[in-house]
């Protein structure tokens, strides 16, 4: 608080004010005068007083609505008022602790008693602005912590992620285009969750996670992997063990990422009319996490190179995605996948082989 704290005495008679003026003067206070309550309203919001000494009765704005104007502003709300009044009626004292007021003293004044309120009023005050000092130091040094908090966070997601892509490709690290593949399954898999309204932790997980669909495939033979021509049926049984694989690989832990992450190695080659595997699941029994990776998959795979095919056209892919609704894909999925369809072919530009 100031030095010499500043005190408003708001009265509409001239003596009236002059008097309280001569009592405090003494004590080292440096005093502000108004004469009615608008008056007073200005040169509170102005000068923010240690005090305001104000008279109840005056013409225009009474005492009580200056009040009420103060305490309702939280840039003065912390203000000490002290209604100065010659009304000792219940009811006036009531009315004005609702407006706010902090204390009363009665006309005519004692000077002893005014003082003693005064630097009560001016203890609280101090207090308050003690108080509001500190809430901003704490809010301060809080937001720092937050910030430095923020920056390891992305630090540490971004480290996460690039783990995450180079593991997945070790799965098949002979394959040149495997990287972009795996980013752009992710980044397909955040749009269609977004779309489908997903809670935003899942869509982090399903975004973070959804690269590793493939990790299985590490534990798949190399003439398998990359066959240049259609897998007989006994190699197809082998090639679907790497959703097996990949889910051993990730199970059996307590870390979010990690156990989203076999949800999603296990089920994206499930069928929503039950025809996928590894297990046959139907419908809503495939998790969400799977329905949704499994349509980012299989675009990406139509519209990229692989060593059985070229790529499809977008237009063929799409119309395929679209004819898959139902069968291959929860028309939920489908539905989510067409409304942000242009952001996902700006994916596809994007990171483009």
């Amino acid at each position: 608080m100031r030095d010499r704290p500043k005190i408003l005495i708001v009265d509409d008679e001239k003596l009236n004010v002059d008097l309280i003026e001569a009592f405090l003067i003494p004590h080292g206070y440096e005093i502000l005068r108004a004469y009615n309550g608008d008056e007073a309203l200005e040169i509170i919001f102005k000068e923010q007083p240690d005090i305001v000494l104000l008279d109840v009765m005056m013409p225009g704005k009474n005492g009580f609505e200056v009040t009420e104007a103060v305490k309702n502003n939280p840039e003065t709300i912390d203000i000490p008022v002290l209604l100065v009044t010659a009304l000792s009626d219940r009811e006036s004292r009531i009315r004005g602790v609702d407006a706010g007021a902090d204390d009363f003293i009665s006309k005519p004044i004692d000077k002893t008693l005014l003082i003693a309120r005064v630097r009560s009023l001016l203890k609280i005050r101090a207090f308050n602005m003690l108080q509001k000092e500190y809430r901003k130091s704490l809010e301060k040094e809080v937001s720092k912590l937050t910030e430095d908090l923020q920056k390891m966070y992305d630090k540490l997601k971004q480290a996460y992620q690039d783990t995450i892509y180079r593991l997945s490709l070790a799965a098949e690290f002979k394959d040149e285009d495997t990287y972009n593949h795996i980013r752009r399954v992710g980044y397909i898999s955040r749009e269609v969750s977004k779309a489908l309204g997903l809670d935003k932790n899942l869509q982090e997980l399903i975004f973070f996670t959804a690269p590793m669909h493939d990790i299985g495939k590490i534990g798949i033979p190399d003439d398998i992997l990359f066959k240049p021509a259609k897998l007989t049926k006994e190699e197809f049984e082998i090639m679907k063990q790497h959703t097996l694989i990949g889910a051993k690989i990730l199970g059996g832990s307590d870390v979010d990422y990690l156990k989203t992450g076999a949800i999603i190695a296990l089920n994206h080659h499930e069928k929503f009319d039950g025809s996928g595997y590894p297990n046959g699941l139907k419908g809503k029994e495939i998790p969400i996490e799977g329905r949704v990776v499994a349509i980012a998959d299989v675009f990406d795979a139509l519209t990229s190179r692989r060593p059985y095919k070229e790529p499809f056209p977008i237009d063929k892919s799409l119309k395929i995605i679209l004819d898959s609704r139902g069968t291959h894909f929860d028309p939920d999925v489908v539905d989510a996948f067409f409304s942000v369809k242009n952001n996902i072919l700006e994916i596809k530009e994007q990171f483009k082989d």
